[in-house]
């Protein structure tokens, strides 16, 4: 792929599309829809809004920090708390299928509500190739794929859906997001999924069981940062383990620690993580996490396994 080309044709398709209209790009700080942030802003300057809906499910200090490196690259996001709806929607929700759909239509319905207060047409976001592979071929539903399913998200959520990244796959969008001049810390970040830590919660999702596995997260990335996996996260397990605390037994939480090397996202291999590593990523989440009792290292691979637990 010749990125230049690449990004000059779909600035100028950008631009057909919307034309003299109104847009409005989901940001969630992602390299994708990061890259396509930046697209829409090369495309359309003051005719795009940027937005963050912050769900409550992002990683740590996740709103702050995508707008403190947008403000580097002079584009303004404004940041839009809705978290409240997002767990009001999931409530009860244990099958991973529904919990998927429940945020997907959680997701266009907080959108369309900011597209139709701000009178725009289009929603600009970051759909790429292994998201709609993955969702056609019914391995998972993934939350930003709506007109492949056949979803009008006119009819159903009042605008169009301009999709400038979804013919590519992962690395491909590194290397756009690197010629448009974003920092290596989003080129080069590990893949996040758009429900966002609620694909790495087994069973229901509430603000408590966020905030477990979202500690969790930060341990496993700053120990697993100097090997740079194509990614790694924590997964929050359903069941209880015993564990012994001051001399007497107690039921804890089961954090399991996920991380796997791949190009494309569409197959995967666990990474051999030496074992210095995974005794001091366990025993930080025990440690700095009390209610966790245990701590387990998966080892399989995409396929037959998913990268995402959900």
């Amino acid at each position: 792929m010749n990125t230049k080309k690449f990004i000059e044709k779909q600035i100028d398709e950008i631009k057909k599309t919307v034309g003299s209209g109104k847009a409005i790009s989901a940001l969630s700080g992602g390299v994708d829809s990061s890259a396509c942030t930046v697209l829409a802003h090369r495309a359309l300057g003051p005719q795009l809004k940027v937005l963050f809906i912050d769900d409550g499910l992002m990683r740590q200090d996740e709103p702050g920090e995508v707008r403190k490196i947008f403000g580097k690259l002079a584009i303004d996001v404004e940041i839009v708390n809705t978290s409240d709806e997002f767990f009001d929607a999931l409530k009860g929700k244990v099958d991973p299928e529904e919990k998927r759909k429940a945020f997907r239509y959680t997701f266009y319905k907080t959108f369309g509500r900011e597209v139709l207060k701000s009178k725009a047409a289009y929603l600009v976001q970051g759909t790429i190739a292994a998201d709609i592979i993955e969702t056609k071929g019914g391995i998972k539903t993934q939350h930003n794929i709506l007109e492949q399913i056949g979803i009008d998200p006119q009819k159903g959520f009042g605008f169009k859906v301009v999709e400038p990244l979804k013919e590519l796959f992962k690395q491909e969008v590194r290397e756009v997001a690197r010629e448009l001049g974003l920092p290596e810390s989003i080129y080069l970040r590990m893949p996040f999924p758009g429900p966002a830590l609620a694909t790495r919660i087994i069973g229901e999702v509430t603000p408590e069981r966020v905030a477990l596995v979202r500690k969790a997260t930060v341990i496993v990335e700053q120990e697993m940062a100097p090997l740079k996996p194509f990614q790694a996260f924590s997964v929050l397990m359903n069941d209880m383990g015993t564990g012994i605390e001051g001399g007497k037994r107690k039921f804890g939480h089961i954090i399991i620690i996920r991380s796997v090397e791949s190009r494309d996202a569409m197959t995967a291999e666990p990474t051999p993580v030496p074992w210095e590593v995974l005794t001091k990523m366990a025993g930080r989440i025990v440690t700095e996490i009390p209610e966790v009792t245990r701590v387990a290292y998966e080892l399989t691979p995409k396929p037959p396994a998913t990268i995402e637990y959900i």
